[in-house]
Parts: C-alpha cells; sequence; structure tokens
C-alpha cells in the first residue's frame, strides 16, 4: 500500500488553503497513482510551538501530541504540502511541524503546491526546498503554483482550477508516485 499525504500550511481564519487542497485531494484521488490519500490539516494538529526537550533524530518523544504527530508523518511515502507565501517565505506552523520530526521524513518525496498573489507562491517552494532535503526529503520538480488564487474561487466557493493546473498537478503526482518507488528501499532500511 502506499499512501500520500496533504499537508494545509496555513493555519490563519479565513485561509484559502483548505479549497486548494480539496481541488488536491480530489485530483490525487482521481490520479489514483496512490493506494491511500490523506488530508492533515495543521490548524486541526494544533502543534504547539516547539516543546520537545530532546533533538527529534533521537525520536525520545515525550509529549502525545508528537508521539501522535510522528506516526501520522511515518505513515505516508510521500506529501504534497499546500502552502500560501507569506512575506517571501513560507509558513511558521508547517516549518514546526517539520521541525518536530526527523527521520520520519526521510527518503520520501515532497510536491509543493503554492498560491498566492502575483508570484504564486513560488518563493515560498524555493525556500523549503532547502529545508526538506537537510531532511532527506526529495522535492519533486514538478509543481503547481496558482497565481491570484482568490480569482480562482467560484460561486459555490470551491477552487475552480484551469487547464494548466490540472496538467500541472498530474505531472506532480506522475512524478511524486515514480520518487516514491524509488525511494522505497531506503525507507525499508
Amino acid at each position: 500500500m502506499s499512501k500520500l499525504q496533504i499537508i494545509i500550511a496555513s493555519t490563519r481564519p479565513g485561509r484559502i488553503g483548505p479549497k486548494v487542497a480539496a481541488w488536491i485531494e480530489q485530483s490525487a484521488k482521481e490520479h489514483a497513482g496512490f493506494d491511500e490519500v490523506e488530508l492533515v490539516d495543521l490548524a486541526a494538529e494544533n502543534l504547539p510551538m516547539m516543546d520537545e526537550p530532546h533533538h527529534p533524530r533521537l525520536r525520545q518523544y515525550q509529549n502525545q501530541h508528537t508521539k501522535d504527530w510522528s506516526a501520522k508523518v511515518a505513515s505516508a511515502d510521500a506529501y504534497v504540502f499546500v502552502m500560501p507565501e507569506y512575506n517571501y517565505g513560507f509558513t511558521a506552523p508547517l516549518k514546526n511541524a517539520i521541525d518536530y520530526l526527523h527521520v520520519e521524513w526521510a527518503y520520501k518525496p515532497v510536491g509543493l503546491v503554492t498560491y498566492g498573489g502575483v508570484s504564486a507562491g513560488t518563493r515560498a517552494a524555493q525556500m523549503i526546498k532547502q529545508v526538506v532535503t537537510t531532511l532527506k526529503m526529495v522535492p519533486v520538480p514538478e509543481a503547481v503554483s496558482i497565481p491570484f488564487v482568490h480569482s480562482m474561487i467560484n460561486e459555490d466557493d470551491e477552487l475552480e482550477p484551469n487547464d494548466v493546473m490540472r496538467s500541472a498537478a498530474k505531472g506532480m503526482f506522475d512524478e511524486l508516485r515514480r520518487v516514491s518507488d524509488a525511494l522505497a528501499p531506503l525507507r525499508a532500511q
């Protein structure tokens, strides 16, 4: 069984991330490259700022929320981060969620779905690549970048993707599965 987790990085009230993630989740299920697709909302996870006394690489977790987060992240074979761009960067809740763990992320690919204004979140995507590669994650080059995201919300309050976005998502899912399969022997060690 292969599992893809889609992680919503924005936690603020009024956020558009869940609308983007709902489309990505549906697209991933239609793509059918992974046996299971799980949507993870960092707002619901509600992780406090890092409160573990030991370095995460030791996996000596003291808090139940960390143990639960560890089990959830460890269960996935690949990830998609659905993230806005805040001040040329990615969100603090996403950085915090990443920093809680270490080995759970290793040898797994990550796809990036970014959104924002004119830059479509691409600066945030560039910044997070430095972080995830340090944890032995593999960011795939194929990504979905959504400029002027608010203009893509329809009268039903849902994201209405265009052909470019649909094509980009398919390419990202294809590559996530290829890279996930290639890294599977490393995850098994």
